[in-house]
């Protein structure tokens, strides 16, 4: 049986060669739903063993790899606009999140 390090490192390695077909030379191998499936699984594991997060993995970042110049910042809020929904059950806790959020702030700014 793998091990968790193992498991990670291939998921890791698995997504960014998709990421790296679908995104620069415009030739996926497989389908949206088979990546975000591999996404899922990755942030699953990472969620279970935080101590085991690398600054590299796909997780940690959107779009190309980082430059070495920037540091690494962890978000203190999720940024929920990134979540991927797959049925209307959680398009619609995403929509009341969201809307619940604006309202807080839309309530902030008519106090005086």
């Amino acid at each position: 049986m793998e091990s968790i390090e193992q498991q990670l490192t291939e998921l890791r390695t698995t997504l960014r060669h998709h990421e790296y077909l679908y995104h620069v030379m415009d030739a996926p191998e497989i389908p949206d739903a088979e990546y975000d499936r591999l996404m899922r699984e990755l942030r699953e594991l990472e969620t279970k063993h935080p101590e085991l997060i690398t600054p590299d993995s796909p997780t940690q970042r959107v779009g190309a790899a980082p430059l070495a110049a920037f540091s690494q910042i962890r978000h203190e809020v999720p940024m929920l606009s990134l979540d991927n929904v797959f049925d209307e059950e959680s398009f619609l806790a995403f929509n009341k999140r969201v809307q619940d959020r604006l309202k807080k702030q839309r309530e902030s700014h008519l106090v005086l």
